[in-house]
């Protein structure tokens, strides 16, 4: 049984809710980049870039496919290079991912984006915590917090993957 916990309006709010924040939290966005973790992270982060620069900031754009960097994957998988079409050293770089778990993508994320350089902050924007984290790792930016059992299952469908933009939990 699957039901919806953020339709497309409420995707775009929040998306939007965290573009301000960025700017809020940050002096300046001279420095910024946003990168995605492949796959719906890196949706997500283009449409927070968009809505960054419809609020006046300029910010560069990039993609990490962190296969590599799990520390849960077999070592044999498929692994595609970073898109980092920028220098990170001394940059504000926020990581957009879709769901935060237990932390361990958010890992493996910070250390592709450490074997590129050191930046000045690294920041974390996510659509959805769900909580359950095995690993000290806090979002600075959350679209909405959805407590969840162990046992569900958090789906976020965004276009053009899916048809529609939403948020559903299934319940098994």
């Amino acid at each position: 049984m699957q039901s919806v916990v953020m339709d497309a309006i409420g995707m775009d709010r929040a998306l939007m809710r965290i573009a301000h924040e960025i700017i809020e939290k940050n002096e300046s966005t001279q420095n910024l980049c946003v990168v995605g973790i492949k796959r719906r992270g890196e949706q997500l982060s283009q449409i927070i870039a968009q809505n960054l620069e419809k609020l006046g900031a300029t910010v560069q754009t990039g993609t990490l496919d962190i296969t590599l960097y799990r520390d849960d994957r077999d070592g044999d998988a498929f692994v595609k290079e970073a898109q980092l079409p920028f220098d990170v050293q001394n940059r504000i770089v926020v990581i957009v991912d879709d769901v935060l778990y237990t932390g361990r993508t958010v890992r493996a994320a910070i250390d592709a984006i450490l074997a590129h350089g050191r930046p000045a902050k690294i920041q974390l924007a996510v659509l959805v915590d769900r909580g359950h984290r095995e690993l000290p790792i806090r979002a600075d930016y959350v679209g909405k917090n959805i407590p969840t059992s162990r046992e569900e299952r958090i789906h976020v469908q965004i276009p053009p993957f899916e048809e529609t933009a939403c948020v559903t939990i299934e319940k098994k």
